[in-house]
């Protein structure tokens, strides 16, 4: 048995992918500190009734389980951090006003979520509570944005749906408990030969209504052709209402609509969206409205957030890796002192200065990914190209 293999979907970060993965993490934390939003480091586990209470039974199939040693209870490892910041916002700060929140930790999932996906995903997201308008929504939506753009990976559409559609829907049609989860997950899959077969009993208008949510995507104009096409039903006029208002406030960024794009059935509660860029096939970042999150922790908060794969958003952004120098050790005495300085100074610069080892060579310099040296040339250190 080889004993250095990972289990599958596991990986290490290798020294150039980590400290990239590292750069864009303190990039976008500080970016979220100046927007005002606090950071926290929730546990990597909690007992099972913490993390997947309420909304968060969603993520049941998700999160590996195990036995507390002290308590006998079972506990999880954390599939999402977003549940466990909002206990955080409803148990422990309690505060009435507008909280928000930002946090950047590795969760674990029991199956990864495509083909090429971990299944130790490094999350990294900001979260807003106490606010229910378009605002809070209109707020996360640039800051999604902009830690975008600061990464150097510009989304090039964000899309726009509302989980209040569906379940209008779903509820005139009678759906409830596994037959609703069972609509859900062919409505996510836009699986419309599945669609029609479950609908057949289904009276309308909210049978035709169903299976036109998954052809409702493009531009603005969607909102009209939904409103043309679903029923009048109070729910869906009102989640029409509130896309149209916030997307007249994000009209510098690429929005779109897609009333089919569903997820979170039991965890969101209103607005969601998803973030595509450029040479990426799914979504880059994910989120939404989640009010009632809050409720089972003893707060029925209002709460948006988005959250994304710093990993993945790693794999995309350009790497700009810092430059390094060498400095040989070989100093008199008189030289030593002028060494350590020079030293200082590259380092207070911004550059990384390696000490040579007794014994070092030229080729493990370059393996560690040097191309100068320091040389005492002139009466003084300076530095000069590896050759």
């Amino acid at each position: 048995m080889r004993r250095w293999l990972l289990p599958e979907a596991i990986e290490d970060a290798l020294p150039a992918e980590a400290w990239h993965v590292e750069t864009l993490r303190r990039r976008l934390l500080d970016e979220f500190h100046r927007h005002g939003y606090e950071y926290v480091i929730p546990p990597l586990l909690e007992y099972v009734e913490s993390l997947l209470t309420g909304s968060g039974r969603d993520l049941d199939l998700r999160t590996f389980k195990l036995v507390d040693q002290l308590s006998g209870r079972t506990m999880g490892v954390r599939a999402d951090i977003a549940p466990q910041v909002a206990r955080i916002d409803a148990h422990l700060l309690n505060r009435k006003g507008v909280t928000r929140l930002c946090y950047c930790g590795s969760v674990l999932h029991t199956l990864p979520a495509n083909l090429t996906a971990t299944r130790q995903p490094l999350q990294i997201g900001a979260e807003l509570y106490g606010h229910a308008g378009g605002g809070a929504d209109a707020e996360i939506l640039h800051l999604l944005a902009r830690a975008l753009q600061l990464s150097g990976v510009a989304a090039t559409r964000i899309d726009l749906g509302h989980v209040g559609v569906f379940r209008a829907l779903a509820a005139g049609a009678g759906f409830a408990g596994e037959h609703l989860d069972d609509l859900f997950g062919m409505m996510q899959a836009k699986d419309l030969p599945g669609l029609r077969e479950l609908l057949a009993d289904v009276a309308e208008p909210c049978r035709a209504g169903l299976l036109a949510l998954p052809a409702l995507y493009g531009d603005v104009t969607v909102l009209a052709r939904a409103a043309a096409t679903l029923p009048a039903l109070p729910e869906i006029t009102a989640a029409l209402d509130e896309l149209r208002a916030l997307a007249a406030t994000l009209g510098d960024l690429p929005i779109s609509f897609d009333l089919g794009d569903l997820r979170g059935l039991h965890y969101h509660s209103g607005v969601v969206f998803a973030a595509y860029c450029a040479g990426y096939p799914g979504a880059i970042a994910l989120g939404g409205r989640y009010d009632k999150v809050g409720k089972a922790f003893g707060r029925d908060r209002a709460a948006t957030g988005f959250s994304l794969d710093l990993r993945e958003l790693a794999q995309l952004a350009p790497n700009g890796l810092p430059r390094r120098a060498i400095v040989a050790p070989q100093a008199t005495a008189g030289e030593a002192a002028a060494l350590r300085q020079a030293v200082a100074e590259l380092r207070a610069g911004g550059e990384i200065v390696i000490n040579a080892l007794p014994g070092d060579t030229p080729a493990d310099w370059h393996e560690a990914g040097c191309d100068r040296q320091l040389v005492w040339r002139d009466g003084r250190w300076q530095t000069a190209e590896l050759k």
